[in-house]
C-alpha cells in the first residue's frame, strides 16, 4: 500500500495510528483472500471479528510516498480468537518499520459477546497460510 499525504504529520512521517489502518487493511485482505469478509460473515454466519488486544513495535518511520508491504499471518487459533503476527516493511526492504500482534475475538453480531469461531472456518484459515 502507498502512503499518502494524509497518512502523515507536518514532518511527512506516518502519523503511528495510521499504521494500525494498514495493518486493519492487511488482516482484511488476508481474510477476504480466503473468502471470509465481515459482510458476509455477519449475513450468514451471525458472527463478527473485532480487534481484542494488540501489542505494536515502531522501529522505523514510513515516509509520505513510500510503498509498504504490510503482511499477516495467523499464529494462534482459539476457539473464539484468532492471533495475527503483522509487520510493515518498505517494498523491496528487509527492514521490518513496525510490527505487531493482534488477537481478534469473534462475537456474536447481534449481542457482541464472544462466539465460537465455526469450525469450518477456523479449519480453513489454519490451513491457509
Amino acid at each position: 500500500m502507498r502512503v499518502y499525504y494524509e497518512d502523515t504529520d507536518c514532518g511527512g512521517v506516518v502519523y503511528y495510528a495510521n499504521y494500525l489502518k494498514f495493518m486493519e487493511r492487511a488482516r482484511t485482505e488476508y481474510l477476504r483472500a480466503r473468502g471470509y469478509e465481515q459482510g458476509p460473515l455477519r449475513r450468514d454466519q451471525g458472527i463478527l471479528f473485532t480487534v481484542h488486544s494488540l501489542q505494536v513495535d515502531f522501529r522505523s518511520p514510513a515516509r509520505f510516498n513510500d510503498a509498504l508491504d504490510v503482511t499477516a499471518s495467523i499464529t494462534e487459533a482459539r476457539r473464539a480468537s484468532l492471533t495475527f503476527n503483522q509487520r510493515i516493511r518498505r517494498s523491496g526492504e528487509t527492514a521490518v518499520l513496525c510490527q505487531g500482534v493482534v488477537r481478534i475475538a469473534c462475537v456474536d453480531a447481534a449481542s457482541f459477546k464472544p462466539a465460537p469461531i465455526p469450525e469450518i472456518i477456523r479449519t480453513e484459515l489454519l490451513n491457509g497460510d
